[in-house]
């Protein structure tokens, strides 16, 4: 039978993969996949049946498309579904290694009945499973962080609050100073004042004697 053997291995490389190609109703197509363990892989098809008298592909609802995945290692089927003509599939890896995904369609029939089928697959491959305990661990992390940064803003708080209390003790020991020092410019002032008065008396009644004399 042609192309009953698995197809040759092709490596999914990027994170979301998209190909058609096309086979016959009575083969199968299988595609080889490397995943590490616990990868989550999400997959689309969209099969298309050839009518031969209006001379295209169309979609016959009729048509049901088989998936099996299997892990190579173990032997252990993860996906065995048949769905409509278009439709998705999900797995998760269980165990490192390559995965034999395997597509055919349910027309069946001798040599002469055989289908032309088109079949366009995107397939996922996501990020590992979460991890609970590397998440709560990942919290518990970030919670201690938070507290420290608490912390911290509370040390500055008390900080500005005490820089404030400075300031506000210098500001007043500067109104006090200043204050001292005009009371002190008003006082030198009025004895100059004072003085001046005095001598000016002193040198009036001086000469006022004199010219009595």
């Amino acid at each position: 039978m042609r192309l009953s053997s698995a197809l040759l291995a092709i490596p999914l490389l990027s994170a979301v993969n998209a190909l058609h190609f096309y086979f016959e109703s009575n083969e199968k197509r299988c595609f080889m996949e490397e995943l590490p363990s616990d990868t989550i892989v999400e997959g689309h098809y969209k099969a298309f049946i050839w009518d031969e008298p209006a001379n295209l592909w169309k979609m016959d609802p009729e048509i049901g498309i088989h998936v099996a995945v299997e892990e190579l290692s173990s032997g252990h089927v993860v996906v065995n579904t048949r769905g409509p003509p278009e439709g998705r599939f999900t797995f998760t890896s269980h165990e490192p290694g390559d995965h034999n995904i395997c597509l055919h369609s349910n027309i069946t029939g001798g040599w002469l009945t055989n289908q032309h089928i088109k079949l366009y697959l995107d397939i996922n491959v996501g990020s590992a499973r979460p991890d609970s305990q590397a998440d709560n661990t990942h919290v518990t992390t970030l919670s201690s962080k938070i507290r420290e940064l608490n912390t911290k803003v509370a040390d500055i708080q008390r900080e500005q609050r005490y820089m404030r209390e400075v300031e506000a003790t210098f500001r007043d020991a500067s109104e006090s100073t200043n204050s001292r020092a005009v009371w002190w410019s008003l006082l030198q002032i009025a004895v100059l004042i004072g003085a001046a008065i005095w001598q000016m008396r002193y040198l009036k009644v001086y000469f006022e004697d004199k010219k009595l004399r």
